[in-house]
């Protein structure tokens, strides 16, 4: 099939940008660079008490220092998940070399993705609200409860004045905001886009997770992150955020920028599921697969890799399998799958971060490992015990939801 290289240079969409602050590290450089060794965040929570829950482990964003991103005047007004938001938008515009100026900020926009938002400013507010009534409730708190906080954060810090958008998609909110704002840049409405998303880690959220059981053990046994594993039993929660730069190859092109990769296609789609549950049929998702490479203008022969949406969850995990051994049934050479949540957790808005990762695996040449598989409980061709090095040309970054939704995105090497 002809490639995305046949449109004109201004609808085609690169990543120039990346910012990120994860379990793994703040910033392109740490995160890349514990990516690619393999280590995991998993580790026994920190930040509050887990002793109500059956689940002690947690992927936490840790020694992350928001006066380094944020001015004094701005920080002491926003909650965390709109601190980390901020930050990975600023170091996401700084990585593409760009400046926010009177000339452009109008032509610069945020297009962001979370599940549950500032999940512990709102269980504060409402705590205050229902024991002592609407005086004692703390105003300076209620802007931080909407879901459009952080977006909102980014811009009033960092001066741009463009599109601003929020999506709730639960676990594929960022990655259906990553494609709608490539499809701002395509239909010419911003030249630069910052896209991803962020969830955080709270008391209330955790605990939440952990009564819907699906947090490990959810069925016994030790806990831990294991995805595509025969001994998987549940998810472990994490958070962070993860944001693309994004802009036209014309625009790229002319400031002479450093092109990442290309996303070249998008897809939507979904089963039928419970508001709490994964799908159990894969046709939604092979939908949504299907339609991101016809939107990029490739078969299933040319995917070189898949970034996997697989958790450690017994039915996303099989589902997931069941589709792509479905999807590549005819290829004689089956593409590299790997999964990051094993290292990163299931933090519903990390598709922004999983973004940022595939990213960095088309630039390098690399894929990290799966962190957390070692029994492969599907014959796919899993990138296991060690980082695989090989060329990628078009790659898949994969979204699985609660409730249904799917989303795939194609990140494609950059000719």
């Amino acid at each position: 099939m002809s490639e995305h290289r046949d449109f004109p240079d201004n609808r085609r969409v690169v990543i120039t940008g990346l910012g990120m602050a994860t379990p793994l590290g703040t910033g392109r450089e740490e995160f890349s660079r514990r990516l690619f060794q393999g280590e995991s965040a998993v580790d026994a929570v920190q930040a509050f008490d887990t002793g109500a829950a059956a689940s002690h482990l947690g992927a936490e964003v840790r020694d992350f220092q928001p006066r380094d991103f944020i001015s004094i005047k701005n920080l002491r007004r926003m909650d965390r998940l709109s601190m980390l938001a901020t930050a990975s938008a600023r170091l996401a515009l700084s990585d593409a070399g760009i400046a926010v100026t009177a000339e452009n900020r109008d032509r610069v926009g945020i297009l962001f993705g979370t599940a549950f938002g500032a999940t512990d400013v709102t269980v504060q507010f409402e705590d205050a609200l229902l024991a002592q009534g609407p005086g004692a409730a703390n105003p300076i708190l209620v802007p931080n409860t909407v879901m459009n906080a952080p977006a909102g954060y980014a811009s009033i810090e960092l001066g741009f004045r463009g599109v601003n958008v929020t999506v709730t998609h639960f676990a594929v909110s960022a990655e259906t905001a990553v494609a709608y704002a490539a499809s701002e840049i395509r239909r010419g409405t911003a030249d630069v886009m910052l896209a991803g998303g962020a969830d955080i880690l709270s008391k209330f959220y955790y605990e939440a997770l952990s009564k819907f059981r699906g947090l490990s053990p959810d069925d016994g046994g030790p806990e831990g992150a294991h995805p595509f594993d025969e001994r998987r039993n549940g998810y472990v929660a994490g958070e962070g955020c993860g944001l693309l730069c994004l802009e036209s190859l014309a625009c790229a092109r002319e400031r002479g920028a450093k092109i990442c990769c290309e996303i070249t296609g998008a897809g939507l789609g979904s089963s039928p599921a419970p508001p709490t549950a994964w799908p159990r049929d894969p046709e939604g998702f092979c939908r949504a697969f299907l339609r991101a490479l016809k939107q990029a203008r490739i078969d299933v022969a040319d995917v070189s890799a898949v970034m996997a949406a697989a958790n450690g969850s017994r039915v996303l995990d099989a589902v997931e399998a069941a589709a792509y051994e479905g999807l590549f049934a005819s290829r004689a050479v089956r593409p590299w799958v790997t999964s990051i949540k094993g290292a990163l957790g299931e933090s519903f808005s990390g598709g922004g971060i999983r973004a940022c990762a595939l990213a960095l695996s088309v630039e390098r040449g690399c894929l990290p490992l799966t962190v957390g598989l070692e029994r492969p409980a599907a014959p796919l061709n899993f990138v296991a015990g060690k980082k695989v090095k090989t060329h990628l040309k078009h790659t898949v970054l994969s979204g699985i939801s609660f409730g249904g939704a799917c989303a795939c995105l194609v990140f494609s090497r950059c000719e």
